[in-house]
């Protein structure tokens, strides 16, 4: 056994969180389901958006027959909306292609709207049992510590599936367990700024405690400011357009006295290239939504 993976699995057994997705019979659109809603989203956000998504979209088929507007409407406040119309049209494409039963190939999961490498790979082991790698921006700092001796990784690639391969028993349930506990290991000890080395697992293990801590650059990408930024504003636009929904907007009436008028403008128009709004009759409306 890989010499990550024992103390590992013992760790997740005695601390792993009780979320959702992690419960017996949660099943495999769920699984999805929240998988896109963590993308950059913290879990105590996600989990009542999850719960009222599941609830009004038990089933991929359901989510598929309403307009994708209702998905924006419904996303609520979780930031990066396109997430919704993705969701929205993968819902269509395992309706359409896959007798509304989300796949368990890792190939025909990354051909569905919005799945890359993680989600795909999440969906087959977590939801189906599977044995793959999954790696995600925890799984990759923990690496970096634990068997580089790095403080931060370096910007994704796909040898870090190897690198995670690695550390994975041969055995179909530890393998699944070893990906999670590395997640969760990344999530709420081996952080990025506040490490709680005290508390690790893999103490004994650590390249980089072994090494002295060294710093390394962070290479993460650094976000903008929010406020004042066109990220506000298109969200400012959608929540107009989810306080109005089904109804469609005047374009006087989208944000009359936003301070920047160029800034809205490019907003709105940013939102329509996107396909998150619709620009009808000097209109604007969620997609999918009647003009009138």
């Amino acid at each position: 056994m890989p010499e990550l993976a024992a103390p590992l699995i013992a760790w997740y057994r005695e601390a792993a969180r009780d979320l959702p997705w992690r419960r017996a019979g949660f099943g495999a659109w769920g699984t999805l389901v929240s998988e896109f809603m963590l993308q950059q989203t913290p879990v105590n956000r996600v989990i009542p958006h999850l719960e009222a998504w599941l609830t009004r979209w038990p089933t991929p088929a359901d989510l598929a027959a309403s307009p994708p507007g209702d998905a924006v409407t419904q996303w609520a406040n979780l930031g990066y909306p396109r997430r919704a119309l993705w969701l929205h049209r993968a819902a269509v494409e395992i309706r359409d292609r896959h007798d509304g039963v989300v796949p368990r190939d890792v190939d025909a999961l990354l051909a569905l709207t919005g799945i890359g490498d993680y989600t795909a790979r999440a969906v087959a082991v977590f939801a189906y049992g599977d044995r793959h790698p999954v790696v995600d921006t925890n799984t990759r700092r923990v690496l970096a510590r634990a068997v580089d001796g790095r403080a931060q990784p370096g910007p994704p690639h796909k040898r870090d599936l190897a690198a995670m391969e690695a550390e994975l028993p041969d055995g179909v349930t530890e393998a699944a367990i070893v990906n999670a506990a590395t997640m969760e290991l990344g999530a709420i000890i081996c952080t990025a700024r506040s490490p709680k080395c005290d508390l690790c697992p893999l103490v004994a293990q650590c390249a980089w405690r072994a090494a002295g801590y060294p710093a390394s650059e962070d290479l993460r990408r650094k976000q903008a400011a929010y406020e004042g930024s066109d990220r506000q504003a298109r969200g400012a636009v959608l929540k107009t357009l989810r306080d109005a929904a089904p109804s469609p907007v005047p374009l006087f009436a989208v944000l009359p006295d936003w301070p920047d008028a160029a800034q809205r403008d490019r907003a709105i128009d940013s939102l329509v290239a996107d396909g998150l709004a619709e620009a009808i009759d000097d209109t604007l409306r969620l997609p999918g939504h009647p003009a009138t």
